[in-house]
């Protein structure tokens, strides 16, 4: 399954907060990566943070892994995973009217 996965800054978090976990959110990324969970990510252009294009086999197989990224574990992120699907209306631009 494809997941598009949105990290939620915890409104309540400074930007020092961050900074002593950040290098360990990285390597957690890194190994994501590596295992194939993660298929691609990319900065936000609207606000800080991250779009994780993921597989997994369910919503909460990607969120029991999202959540074991260091600033979740600490609650200074939490996830918004969004499940993806073919698109199956290809067929209503062909189709004779």
């Amino acid at each position: 399954m494809k997941l598009l996965c949105l990290d939620i800054p915890n409104p309540q978090a400074s930007l020092e907060q961050y900074g002593p976990h950040m290098l360990d959110e990285v390597r957690h990324g890194w190994d994501l990566y590596k295992s194939g969970f993660i298929r691609d990510i990319y900065f936000r252009q609207d606000r800080p943070g991250v779009a994780i294009m993921a597989e997994a086999d369910s919503v909460e197989a990607a969120r029991a892994l999202l959540m074991d990224f260091p600033l979740a574990r600490v609650g200074l992120i939490g996830w918004d995973i969004i499940p993806l699907g073919p698109m199956t209306n290809w067929e209503l631009l062909f189709a004779k009217t």
